[in-house]
Formats: structure tokens, C-alpha cells, sequence
């Protein structure tokens, strides 16, 4: 491994660092969401959830596709999510 591959872990795990992401990745567990869906179940309004939606997608953690007027969101990769939350929960 070189300096390129601990910086991209870096970023991963930042991007997890903040507890409405950590949300949004366990909503996202449960299949995909629109951002709409996803600020009525945190409780968070809209121009938030994007924006923690938008580093957790340049992480490569989750992807969107468009539904009508609406972005939806889901985990590019959920069982790698799942194996490390199941990490971090010990």
C-alpha cells in the first residue's frame, strides 16, 4: 500500500464520521431512499441531507439515480457497509 491508498481510507472513514451520515448509510441499508424520504425519517431538512449525501457519493459509499423530479439514493456497495458497521458495533 502507498500514501494514495491511506488517504482514500482517510476520506472513507470521514465521510462516516458525522452521525447523520452514519444515519443515512443505515436508512440506506434497507434499500434506496429519495432525498425527500430520507429528510422525513432523520428529521433533517432537505439542503442538509444533500449535502451529506454529496460526500458520502464522492466516497464512493453511495450512488443516485433519477426517479421522475426526484434523486434516489443507494449504497454502491451495502455488504461492505454492513461488514463494517458489524466492526464497529463491538
Amino acid at each position: 500500500m502507498d500514501i494514495s491508498d491511506y488517504r482514500r481510507f482517510s476520506d472513507f472513514f470521514n465521510a462516516l464520521s458525522h452521525p447523520i451520515r452514519v444515519e443515512i448509510v443505515l436508512e440506506l441499508l434497507d434499500g434506496k431512499k429519495c432525498v425527500t424520504d430520507i429528510g422525513e425519517l432523520l428529521g433533517v431538512r432537505q439542503p442538509n441531507v444533500s449535502q451529506h449525501l454529496a460526500v458520502l457519493k464522492s466516497n464512493n459509499i453511495v450512488d443516485w439515480h433519477q426517479e421522475g423530479k426526484m434523486k434516489c439514493y443507494f449504497l454502491k456497495n451495502p455488504e461492505r457497509m454492513r461488514n463494517i458497521l458489524k466492526v464497529l458495533k463491538k
